[in-house]
Order: C-alpha cells, then sequence, then structure tokens
C-alpha cells in the first residue's frame, strides 16, 4: 500500500511538472522567446509531442496568431507535424497566418506541407479563402503559387473566393484571383447556392470600383440570373437609391445589361411555391437629355425632404427630453422637506414645502426666465415631432421650412435656459469673468443665427422670384440681349 501511495504521489508530482513546462511553453509562445523554448526541449524532448494532444491552441497557432516567426520556424524544424494540427475552430496554422497575413510564415509552413492549402475549417474555408476575406494580396500570391487549384475550392455555401473577396470589398484580392484563373471564364462566373455570381454581390452592395473591373477586365456574363431570375440590373432597381446608382446603371448598361424578360414567376423551393414580385416600373436614371432634369429634381427634392425629416425628429426628440428634464431639475434641485415653522415652534420667515423649485424661492425672476424657455422649447419641438408623425401630407418645402423655423426658436429658446441655469448655479464672485465670456458667447451665437436666417431668406426670395417666373424672365431678356450684341458683331 505505501509503495502504491509513493507511485500515486510521484504520478502526480509529473503531472504538476507537465502542466508547468506546457504553461511555460504557451508563454513563450506568446513571447516568441526561442531561448525559452531550447531551454523546454532540453528538460522534454517529447514536449511539443504533448503540446498537440487536444482541440485547443498549439503553441504554433499562438506564435503565427502573434505573428513570431522565428519561433514559428524553430517550431516547424522540431516537430514539422505541427503544420497540421487543427483547433477547435478547425483552424490550422496556416489558416491564421494567411488571416493575420504573415507572409514569412506562410511561406514557412508551405515549405513543410504545401497541401495544407486546400485543409478547411469547419465553416468549410480554407486559407485562401480567409486570405480573400482580410485582402491579404500578398499571402493569396503565395498560396496561388504553390497550389494553383486552391483559387478553385469552394466554401460550404458554394462561395469562390472571388465572391469572399467582393463580399468584402477587396478589389486587390479580386484582381489576384481573377488573374490565376484568367482562361477559366466559367469559373469567374461561377453562382453560389443562391446563384448569385460575382457581378450580382457586387452591384447589391453597390460596389463601384469591383463593378467597373468585372465589366472592362473579365468575361462576366452581365445578364445572368441568379435563382430568383434576377439580373445584375434588376438587382440594382429593386435596391435602396444610392449617388452611385446612376453611375453604376451606365456601366452596366454600357456592357449590354438587360432587365429580367418575364415580369414574374414561381420557384420551388422546399416544396412550397413562392411567387416573385414582379420588377417595380421605375423611370429609369439614365433619360434623353430633354426629360432628365424633371426626374433628377424630383429625386433631389425627395431625397432633400427625407433627410430633412430625419434630422428634424432627431433633433426635436433630444431637445424635447432635455426640455423635460430640466423642467424636472431646475438649477439648484427641488426643497427635500417641508419648513413651515422654527425649531421654537414660531411661523418660518421663509417656509417651504418638499419638492418645490429652491430657485422659485431664492430668485423668482430667473425661475420665471428658466421655466418661460424651457416650456417654449419643449412646446415647439413636441410640435416638430407631432408634425412630423401626424400623417398630414406635408411634403412640400415650404412646409419644411416652417419646421425648421420653429426648431430654430426651439434651439434660441434652449440656449437661453442654459445661461439663465449657468448665472444661477454660478458663484457671485466669479459672475464678472463669467459675463464677459457670456457676452462673447451670446455675440458669436446670434451672429451664427443671423447668418442662417439671412441665408434662408435669400433663399425664399429667389423661390418666389422662380416661382412668378420673374427670374426665367430675366435670363430670356440677357440671352436675347447676348443674341443681339452678336448679331452686330
Amino acid at each position: 500500500m505505501k509503495l502504491m501511495s509513493l507511485l500515486d504521489e510521484e504520478k502526480e508530482e509529473e503531472n504538476l511538472r507537465e502542466i508547468a513546462r506546457q504553461k511555460r511553453l504557451n508563454e513563450a509562445a506568446m513571447k516568441g522567446s526561442v531561448t525559452s523554448l531550447l531551454e523546454l526541449l532540453q528538460e522534454d524532448p517529447d514536449i511539443l509531442k504533448k503540446a498537440t494532444s487536444s482541440l485547443s491552441d498549439t503553441p504554433l497557432h499562438i506564435a503565427v496568431l502573434l505573428g513570431h516567426s522565428a519561433f514559428a520556424k524553430q517550431l516547424l524544424t522540431q516537430k514539422p507535424e505541427l503544420a497540421t494540427e487543427l483547433n477547435i475552430h478547425g483552424y490550422s496554422p496556416l489558416h491564421v497566418a494567411a488571416t493575420k497575413g504573415c507572409v514569412e510564415i506562410v511561406k514557412e509552413l508551405l515549405l513543410v506541407n504545401p497541401d495544407m492549402c486546400l485543409a478547411k475549417d469547419r465553416d468549410g474555408k480554407t486559407p485562401l479563402h480567409l486570405g480573400a476575406i482580410k485582402g491579404r494580396v500578398e499571402v493569396l500570391n503565395e498560396l496561388i503559387q504553390v497550389r494553383p487549384e486552391a483559387t478553385r475550392a469552394l466554401t460550404g455555401g458554394g462561395e469562390s473566393g472571388l465572391h469572399l473577396a467582393v463580399k468584402n470589398n477587396r478589389l486587390g484580392a479580386l484582381k489576384v484571383l481573377v488573374e490565376s484563373v484568367r482562361k477559366d471564364d466559367q469559373f469567374v462566373n461561377w453562382r453560389d447556392s443562391e446563384g448569385n455570381s460575382v457581378l450580382h454581390i457586387a452591384v447589391a452592395r453597390k460596389q463601384l470600383e469591383m463593378i467597373k473591373y468585372l465589366l472592362t477586365d473579365t468575361k462576366i456574363e452581365v445578364n445572368a440570373r441568379n435563382a430568383n431570375g434576377f439580373t445584375a440590373l434588376d438587382l440594382l432597381l429593386h435596391s435602396q437609391r444610392d449617388l452611385r446608382d446612376m453611375e453604376i446603371k451606365d456601366c452596366l448598361q454600357k456592357a449590354g445589361a438587360s432587365r429580367m424578360i418575364s415580369k414574374a414567376q414561381s420557384i420551388a423551393n422546399n416544396q412550397d411555391i413562392v411567387e416573385v414580385v414582379p420588377p417595380i416600373q421605375v423611370q429609369p436614371l439614365i433619360l434623353k437629355e430633354t426629360d432628365s432634369k424633371p426626374v433628377v429634381e424630383k429625386r433631389k427634392h425627395t431625397d432633400w425632404l427625407g433627410r430633412k425629416r430625419s434630422a428634424l425628429m432627431v433633433v426635436a426628440s433630444l431637445l424635447a427630453t432635455v426640455a423635460f428634464q430640466a423642467s424636472l431639475s431646475p438649477p439648484g434641485g427641488v426643497w427635500q422637506d417641508d419648513y413651515s415653522v422654527d425649531s421654537d415652534g414660531n411661523p418660518a420667515e421663509n417656509p417651504h414645502k418638499a419638492g418645490l423649485s429652491v430657485m422659485a424661492y431664492t430668485d423668482p425672476r430667473q425661475y420665471e426666465a428658466f421655466m418661460i424657455m424651457n416650456t417654449i422649447a419643449f412646446l415647439a419641438s413636441l410640435s416638430v415631432i407631432l408634425l412630423l408623425i401626424s400623417g398630414l401630407p406635408m411634403k412640400r418645402r415650404r412646409f419644411m421650412w416652417i419646421q425648421m423655423v420653429i426648431m430654430w426658436l426651439a434651439i434660441a429658446a434652449f440656449t437661453s435656459t442654459y445661461f439663465v441655469a449657468l448665472i444661477e448655479i454660478t458663484p457671485r464672485q466669479v459672475r464678472t469673468m463669467l459675463f464677459h465670456v457670456t457676452r462673447i458667447s451670446l455675440i458669436i451665437w446670434l451672429g451664427m443665427m443671423g447668418l442662417v436666417f439671412v441665408g434662408n431668406v435669400i433663399r425664399m426670395i429667389l423661390w418666389l422670384l422662380r416661382k412668378y417666373g420673374y427670374i426665367k424672365q430675366k435670363e430670356e431678356e440677357y440671352s436675347l440681349y447676348v443674341e443681339d450684341e452678336e448679331n452686330d458683331e
């Protein structure tokens, strides 16, 4: 029994020493200390074999992740099999190196085991796929040079490296991959599990540079249809409007793009019939020269109104919230107790009740000014919010200008409450300096308000002149005058 107990104690001590060595090995990997690694190998030549007994990160994974190339090279020299070890995510050291962009380590790993170019992680991605996602151009060049067939590897979702490069807007990575399959037009037009080519993805994500490259430097099928029967141009017309839409559509049409022929179709998916909504009939973004101006002006008008409505809603909501809070917590706070009699039982000289504003008792005039301005700001903000959510047909510029004027009033009133509160909470001995700063700030603020007011008055005058045709008439008279001068010459 004593012998068994001694053996168990020795085994336990050995396990503890092994755990300590493994911890030192991981610390050496984190620091990239080759000296510490060699010392550990002298103590236990089999330490690297024991380091690969689980699915956790090996010392090589750690070294690659932190970019310690010398340490990684020494590990591969001592135990080349570490290059094939996978961690719990299915990543090999080459996956990690490709993601981090460590070109030197990638070269060392490829020298040891070039077949790891085709190894897939749990998501079905190869090191090349991860390099394409991160845009590691130099890494991609190394991987393709060693294993050209790695370019044609697909993920679990049927995506190629080209799809991943476009999805993540990695133009440099896309160019490298396209050059590696330059003679294979079929692969350039490869479609993922949803039937989308790289052009579909680029158009859906409004990646203009990607689109230009695919249309000019590759033999991409511009009218290819995805699983729902949509071409790239269909996706553009069904997507949310963007400033780049006109240029993208121009590029597609120059390349011969067209919309899908059928207006509706049905597709079977999991034994259910899903009807594809027919394309919305929209005005073309590129029209004849005589017809383009009204459409563009209408679209700019709509975009302007939408942006202004969103901005007004955000500002009005913020001002209403702050004004409401200021009314509940005025400067100086509120009384925390009732005070009607003094300590002798006599009526108090300045009685007060709990919950009432301290400022209303100590400085009634300032309190009145504060609450009046705060109430104006609060009600003006609520008025704008009410108008925006009322559902009334207030989609004209003049109505939007009215709401903007209301917001100016709210902002001006709220600024006044700030100055009143600032003066109230400032001790009297430092108010002199505060008055100077406040005066300068107020002058600057009034100047800004004046500029905004004058600018909008000018805009309104110009709008009225255009509405009643005065400006147009003057322009016509000027053009006739110029023509007469030219004829006289």
